[in-house]
């Protein structure tokens, strides 16, 4: 026994050294530094809370936090249905599912940037292109107006995450009892109703993981936010995690930059558990 234990420490080790060395380290060093003037180059000095203070008089800071609630919410509404509705598609009795399954996914294997860049040439050159030839106006100069910014930024995110999450989904509907499907069409259930009171239900610790990672996701958002938008126009589509690199690396504000991060992480996992808790007590077993 004494052996297995000693096994699993040791392969645990590496695992726990990169944890603490990447994740927790930091962690700890920048709560210390969001408490000074620390400003990337001179020695810090304790100021106490004045950098906490001072972010809810910080106008951009709320607005871009007010900005990443919005998207998060619609984002995380529109990828977990769009993830669903594919899942229930690619599970059907169609003879390309499998093939349908890697062209959905394909989306999540490019990057972040590359993805910015992609529909940024979609929504300036390709819609105002089909805007002039249709005359529809509400194509044209999509990025540069705040609010089709926005279902922009939404749209590229549930592009690229809708697949990812369609393969959490497709894992538990493939376990969804098959009797029990058939039993209630028997019955003379019609599939709204053996969707909503089987299939659903069954699916719901799917549900749980997929809105914790799309929370997670769409909340830390950069490289797209960067590579669409930029922040533009006016800063109206500037993210919390572009506040935070630009308040840091371009103003050189380390210790305010640093307490930004600490309230966005504090905000990010209240949200995040809080879903998970409530999602918990509603899952079925199989």
């Amino acid at each position: 026994m004494r052996n297995k234990d000693f096994m699993f420490w040791l392969f645990l080790a590496p695992v726990l050294f990169a944890l603490g060395t990447v994740v927790l380290l930091p962690l700890i060093y920048g709560i210390f530094y969001s408490f000074t003037d620390w400003d990337g180059v001179n020695a810090a000095e304790f100021i106490g809370v004045k950098n906490y203070v001072e972010l809810f008089s910080d106008q951009g800071f709320l607005n871009s936090l007010w900005f990443t609630f919005k998207f998060s919410i619609a984002s995380v509404i529109v990828i977990n249905i769009m993830g669903l509705g594919l899942a229930m598609l690619v599970t059907s009795y169609i003879k390309s599912k499998n093939v349908l399954r890697t062209i959905f996914f394909m989306p999540n294997l490019i990057g972040g940037l590359i993805l910015g860049f992609i529909w940024q040439f979609i929504f300036t050159k390709v819609f105002d292109a089909v805007g002039r030839a249709t005359g529809i106006e509400w194509l044209q100069g999509w990025l540069s107006d705040s609010q089709t910014g926005f279902w922009g930024m939404v749209i590229l995110m549930s592009w690229q995450m809708a697949g990812y999450i369609m393969i959490i989904y497709i894992a538990y509907l493939e376990n969804v009892p098959k009797d029990l499907l058939e039993a209630a069409e028997i019955d003379g259930a019609n599939g709204w109703q053996r969707f909503r009171n089987i299939t659903f239900p069954l699916v719901m610790p799917a549900f749980t993981v997929s809105l914790f990672l799309t929370l997670s996701n769409a909340f830390k958002i950069y490289d797209q936010n960067l590579s669409l938008t930029n922040g533009g126009p006016f800063d109206s589509t500037k993210m919390v995690a572009m506040d935070i690199v630009q308040t840091a690396f371009q103003l050189n504000q380390m210790a305010e930059a640093q307490a930004k991060a600490v309230i966005f992480f504090i905000i990010v996992a209240i949200i995040s558990l809080t879903q998970v808790y409530i999602n918990k007590k509603k899952e079925v077993e199989m």
